[in-house]
């Protein structure tokens, strides 16, 4: 390859490298923690149903079958979601991450089904600011599915 042609080339490496480097990795205070789900940065990129403030929490989902029907027709849902892995299952615990079509962005998100009949739920943005309200449809999305999935 000549100098020019890699010249050439350099503009589409930098925003390959850019775009991979999209991902970024899991933060390392995910998971349950004294009964609690990491809370919610301040940007607006994060939605909780452990938050206290308007602009981040958003209601827990409620189950009344068993725990372990509530999380599998759950994980269902999360596995036939577009771009949408489960990395983490345990009982009680589930975390999925979910990946932008364009730009791949990953978003953290976790469910934790305490000892009472409902489940707790974190999506929060790996990178960036806002999130245009991306985590918060998410999880009504997701809400909006759990509820009439069959039982």
């Amino acid at each position: 390859m000549t100098k020019r042609a890699f010249a050439g080339c350099l503009p589409l490496l930098a925003t390959l490298l850019l775009l991979a480097g999209c991902a970024g990795t899991p933060p390392d205070n995910l998971g349950v923690r004294d009964g609690r789900l990491a809370p919610c940065p301040p940007s607006p990129n994060c939605v909780s149903s452990q938050a206290t403030d308007d602009g981040h929490r958003v209601a827990p989902l409620r189950y009344t079958d068993s725990r372990d029907t509530a999380q599998a027709r759950l994980r269902e849902i999360i596995e036939s979601s577009p771009r949408a892995r489960v990395v983490t299952a345990q009982p009680g615990y589930l975390r999925a991450e979910f990946t932008s079509r364009i730009l791949r962005f990953v978003d953290d998100v976790e469910f934790w089904f305490p000892r009472e009949p409902l489940v707790h739920v974190r999506s929060a943005s790996r990178l960036g600011h806002s999130d245009f309200g991306v985590n918060r449809a998410r999880v009504e999305e997701i809400r909006s599915r759990y509820e009439v999935a069959p039982l």
